[in-house]
C-alpha cells in the first residue's frame, strides 16, 4: 500500500516512520510513505502557498494552485485524495479497515486558518477527523491514519488476528494486563491470572472488558 502526505513541513513526519512496526514494514515492501512539499508546487520566487482570505477574518488559508498541483503530481487511477479536517467524517476502527484495501492514500494536510475551497471541490475524496478539537496543521493526523490503517495490511503486525481481537472490533475494550513481579509496592496479580484455569481467565477478562466499556458508555 502506498501513502502520500502532502504538506508544508515534510521533515514533520521523519522520525515516526523510521522507527518500530512502520520501518520493519517499509522493510519489507508492506507498505511505501512518500512525502511531498507542497510549496515545490508554488510559483515566483518566495514560493508563497497562502493568502489572506476573502471577505476578512484571521488567519491564511492555502492557495488552490500549489496544493491542486501538487495532489495530481502523485495522483493515479484508483487514488483515494483523503483531506485531513476537522469538519470531517470521525475516524473510526471500521473505517481504517476499509482504508485499508485501498492501493494508495494521498494525505492533504491543512495549514493555518483553512484551504481555499476549490481544492476540497476540485480534489478531495473525502475528508476525515480525528477528533474533536483542532490541531495546528493535519500533520498529526495523518501520522495517526497511518499508523491506524497499517495494522490492517497482511503482515505488519506479523499476527493476523491481531486487528481483529481489539477492543474496537469486539466492542469491548481491553482487560487490565499484568506481568512480573507477582507483587509490587502492596499490589498483586489477581489470583485467576495465576491459576492456570484458561476458561476462568478467559471469562475474568471478558468482564473485566465489558465493565470497562460500559463506564464509557454513561
Amino acid at each position: 500500500m502506498r501513502f502520500d502526505i502532502l504538506s508544508l513541513f515534510p521533515d514533520y513526519f521523519k522520525g515516526p516512520f523510521d522507527v518500530s512496526l512502520i520501518k520493519r514494514a517499509k522493510e519489507k515492501g508492506l507498505l511505501e510513505i512518500n512525502l511531498i512539499d507542497i510549496r515545490d508546487f508554488a510559483e515566483g520566487k518566495h514560493r508563497k502557498v497562502d493568502d489572506r482570505p476573502y471577505g476578512g477574518g484571521p488567519g491564511m488559508v492555502l492557495l488552490p494552485g500549489p496544493s491542486v498541483k501538487a495532489i495530481r503530481s502523485v495522483k493515479r487511477n484508483g487514488s483515494k485524495v483523503i483531506y485531513l479536517s476537522p469538519q470531517g467524517r470521525k475516524l473510526t476502527a471500521q473505517k481504517c479497515k476499509e482504508l485499508s484495501h485501498e492501493k494508495q492514500l494521498i494525505l492533504f494536510c491543512g495549514h493555518y486558518e483553512g484551504v481555499d475551497e476549490r481544492i476540497i471541490e476540485k480534489e478531495i475524496d473525502e475528508e476525515i477527523s480525528i477528533g474533536d478539537y483542532i490541531l495546528m496543521s493535519g500533520s498529526c493526523a495523518a501520522i495517526v491514519i497511518i499508523e491506524a490503517v497499517a495494522r490492517w495490511i497482511p503482515g505488519v503486525l506479523g499476527n493476523e488476528l491481531s486487528p481483529f481481537q481489539e477492543s474496537f472490533e469486539q466492542e469491548i475494550f481491553d482487560a487490565p494486563h499484568y506481568t512480573g513481579p507477582v507483587e509490587f509496592e502492596g499490589l498483586a496479580v489477581p489470583e485467576v491470572l495465576r491459576s492456570g484455569h484458561h476458561q476462568k481467565i478467559e471469562s475474568w477478562r471478558k468482564e473485566k472488558g465489558l465493565n470497562k466499556f460500559r463506564l464509557t458508555e454513561k
